[in-house]
């Protein structure tokens, strides 16, 4: 019984952008696995952009400061 757990911030897919992550995700185990895909979970967790970090800062303010080219 494989299981898929996918971690994005919250509010950057759309209902139907995770509707055909969690599909793509399946086909991809039943494909390359032979796996049953009545036997397959995908769990989409939405992390709120203040609890997931990237260069030492919050989600939250780095997507409120002007990009800049790294």
């Amino acid at each position: 019984m494989p299981i898929v757990r996918v971690e994005i911030a919250k509010g950057v897919a759309s209902p139907k952008q995770k509707r055909s992550v969690i599909r793509r995700m399946t086909d991809v185990l039943v494909e390359e696995l032979g796996r049953n895909p009545e036997y397959i979970f995908v769990i989409i967790d939405e992390v709120d952009t203040d609890n997931w970090g990237r260069k030492g800062v919050s989600l939250t303010d780095l997507w409120q400061q002007p990009e800049s080219p790294e």
